[in-house]
């Protein structure tokens, strides 16, 4: 069968910036003299290894106390500008219109829209009447992998179709004033919204091809990562500690898959990963035996990004894209269930 390839990708930050400096200062406000030890965990935003985040909403709107209604509305709103934006841009970069797209699969967890997203920017972004639509939800930061993982094999069953992947999630909408636990610091200290779009198309060629996808789920492991629901909205969990579950569990799931591929580890040029935080990174350098600093692309994007969730490691990717890939990468991303999301990508010769 023809292989996948990407025609294009470009990445979308809504227009409000939130400095780091600027959260950890909120925050010692809202959460100081109500999280007990709260010094102690306060150096969790001067850890993270970001410097600024994007956020759907200006940054006082966050200081209010919001509940499912408002969150919605904000969602539903900053999704659609966000999806009408970045899309576009990954069309005008693959030289088509909406009206060419085939198949669109759209990847978000942070919020709840039926009909889903991509029918409430049916018209504005000018799709057909029969274009297929893949919404898929629950799939976390795992999503920008599993995603371009659907989507490539969407493409490769009808070569010459074209397949848009949109990746969004709107994680600072999650972000809550009254969770005091661990998790909720944790959360508030890394994630920040934005969006990818990619366009795939199998048939006709293309410098990166998508060579084989992969996942692994670990039995027993549905605390490590998700969504708590309430009336209040989405709440994080966050119950085991990521990087030493990464530590010790990645490699060898990334070694199976790679096997089901066909390929090893030593096959792999260059590493695309999905960074959590700057603990995740370090354990995956650890894990992987790869030289401290390796992941450079993953620190300067959670530092200019924060933690976007599904789209993160896409916009990794495009830094790689832009630096020019080995012969053969692999961009991988954890995720609830908890999962290992693997695409195999070669650079065609």
């Amino acid at each position: 069968m023809h292989s996948a390839a990407l025609v294009s990708l470009a990445t979308s930050v809504p227009a409000h910036t939130f400095l780091q400096k600027d959260v950890l200062a909120a925050a010692w406000d809202i959460f100081g003299s109500r999280f007990p030890d709260y010094e102690r965990f306060a150096s969790i935003y001067t850890n993270t290894g970001i410097i600024k985040r994007h956020g759907v909403k200006p940054f006082d709107w966050y200081l209010t106390p919001r509940g499912w209604p408002e969150r919605t509305e904000a969602f539903l709103e900053g999704a659609e500008a966000l999806y009408i934006e970045v899309a576009g841009k990954a069309l005008a970069s693959a030289g088509i219109r909406a009206a060419d797209v085939d198949t669109v699969v759209t990847v978000c967890s942070t919020g709840i829209a039926t009909p889903s997203l991509d029918a409430r920017v049916h018209r504005r972004m000018g799709f057909r009447s029969d274009v297929s639509r893949v919404p898929v939800f629950g799939l976390g930061c795992a999503g920008g992998a599993s995603g371009l993982s659907i989507a490539s094999r969407l493409a490769q069953a009808r070569p010459g179709t074209n397949v848009l992947l949109v990746t969004i999630e709107l994680c600072s909408l999650a972000l809550r004033l009254d969770e005091l636990t661990k998790a909720n610091i944790i959360a508030t200290s890394l994630f920040g919204d934005g969006a990818a779009a990619i366009v795939l198309r199998a048939g006709d060629g293309g410098e990166t091809q998508i060579e084989s996808t992969g996942e692994h789920l670990w039995p027993d492991t549905l605390d490590v990562m998700g969504w708590s629901v309430d009336p209040l909205g989405f709440g994080v969990i966050l119950r085991r500690t990521v990087p030493e579950f990464v530590s010790s569990e990645l490699k060898p799931a990334l070694e199976k898959i790679l096997t089901r591929m066909r390929l090893s580890l030593a096959d792999i040029g260059r590493f695309i990963c999905h960074p959590g935080g700057a603990k995740v990174i370090n354990a995956i350098e650890s894990a992987l035996a790869l030289d401290q600093g390796t992941l450079d692309h993953e620190r300067d994007v959670i530092a200019d990004y924060g933690n976007m969730s599904a789209p993160t490691v896409l916009f990794i990717l495009q830094r790689a894209l832009a630096k020019g890939l080995p012969a053969r990468s692999l961009l991988t991303a954890l995720g609830p269930g908890f999962t290992a999301s693997c695409v195999a990508l070669r650079r065609a010769v």
